[in-house]
């Protein structure tokens, strides 16, 4: 079970007042907070263990070099990877499918050949992409969403096909909040040769997560969205394809041997992690890991679907607040993107932010889907496990009160 009213005291941040009123901070699917077991992580790192990983035989290399691998461990473990060689430390979500991009998909992707995406898809799993697309001269194509804001699976039917060489797709979008079924198009994907690659930041953070069970090839997702430090992240891929993949950074630490006219890398994982990595936060991500996995994935999940099935009702009865995505709570995730008519969602959180609640305005990140939606932004409130009834109170007095003054100028 959550107690989220206990479990906010091991948050420092939550306890101050903005434009004073209590802090209630519902922006978590742009970042999430840091427990003090996380923070004290990365102090006693720094404090007691700041050495480089993997060169030196004294003794404080030796704790940090452990430290390091024992968090790759821990990611393992986190998302039942068959290896740690598997788990690669990258700086983060969009580093880890830039990789991905750059690195299979210049091997294995061909002229002609089609990469699958979908309109609710984060820049970071659009760009590269369309980066690929134009070197390899390949097809990019894109999935449609039905009228509730789900996947159509009917549409991933007709533009998976045996030309299809990747299909990328966020496991959880960050503006719709609908759960995609990246296990079935897992399927879909190996019935046609082509490989998956998910989106995870919007889902590890969130619910349970095993990328053997969903047949990933390669799954990627940031700390700073899971409690962890900002600039850390991680590319899960398959043995198979990382065996086979070259790196996309060169230098030290990654190399077996150096010849004049060439060299040789080392095994995984570290082929791929050139140079000093982010020991610290790698380290304090492995924190992260043991703070979500002692609350238990699923309860945190059945916990954000409490709050989602008691705010959204009460957001839905809010006379002009369009709420995109779909309108069940048992189908909706704990982010809602909403804008409410004749506001700018950028007036809009400005105004919320005036009663101490803070969320997000803007495209998301996710222009076409927006372009899809006929809207050019909207607002966002992402709750997590930290939030609770009272923080959705106060968001739907907040988008009241903010209703009233634009409508007659005054609260």
């Amino acid at each position: 079970m959550i107690d989220a009213q206990k479990i906010r005291q091991e948050f420092p941040i939550l306890d101050q007042e903005v434009n004073d009123e209590p802090l209630v901070y519902l922006d978590n699917a742009a970042t999430t907070q840091k427990p003090r077991a996380v923070l004290q992580s990365l102090n006693r790192y720094y404090e007691r263990d700041n050495a480089n990983v993997h060169r030196g035989v004294h003794t404080l290399a030796e704790r940090a070099t452990a430290e390091f691998e024992a968090a790759r461990q821990k990611v393992q473990k986190f998302i039942n990877a068959n290896e740690a060689a598997e788990v690669l430390f990258t700086r983060g979500t969009t580093t880890s499918l830039n990789w991905v991009a750059r690195s299979y998909g210049d091997a294995f992707v061909k002229e002609g050949d089609e990469i699958v995406i979908s309109y609710m898809e984060h820049h970071s799993n659009i760009i590269p992409w369309q980066q690929l697309a134009k070197r390899k001269k390949a097809v990019l194509k894109y999935i449609e969403i039905t009228e509730e804001g789900f996947l159509d699976m009917t549409s991933a039917k007709e533009q998976i096909t045996d030309k299809t060489a990747i299909v990328s797709i966020a496991h959880v979008s960050n503006v719709l909040g609908v759960i995609n079924r990246v296990a079935k198009l897992a399927e879909l994907a190996h019935q046609h040769g082509a490989v998956m690659v998910v989106d995870g930041a919007q889902s590890v953070p969130h619910m349970p997560v095993d990328v053997q069970a969903i047949n990933a090839d390669f799954y990627c997702f940031s700390g700073h969205k899971m409690c962890g430090p900002t600039g850390i992240g991680i590319l899960y891929g398959k043995r198979q394809w990382l065996d086979q993949m070259e790196p996309v950074e060169f230098g030290g630490e990654m190399i077996d041997f150096v010849h004049l006219q060439d060299s040789t890398w080392k095994e995984l994982p570290w082929k791929f992690e050139a140079g000093t990595p982010n020991i610290g936060d790698a380290i304090a991500l492995g924190s992260a890991v043991d703070y979500l996995s002692e609350l238990g994935l699923e309860n945190i999940h059945n916990y954000e679907a409490e709050l989602v099935a008691y705010v959204l009702p009460r957001l839905q009865e809010i006379g002009g607040l369009t709420i995109f995505g779909p309108q069940n709570p048992q189908e909706h995730t704990g982010v809602i993107a909403f804008n409410l008519d004749g506001v700018h969602p950028h007036d809009l959180a400005t105004a919320l932010d005036m009663e101490g609640v803070a969320v997000r305005a803007g495209h998301h990140c996710a222009q076409p889907l927006l372009n899809y939606l006929n809207v050019p932004a909207t607002a966002r409130a992402s709750f997590y496990f930290y939030n609770t009834k009272n923080d959705a109170d106060r968001l739907v007095e907040a988008i009241m009160a903010a209703k009233e003054f634009f409508a007659n100028g005054a609260i």
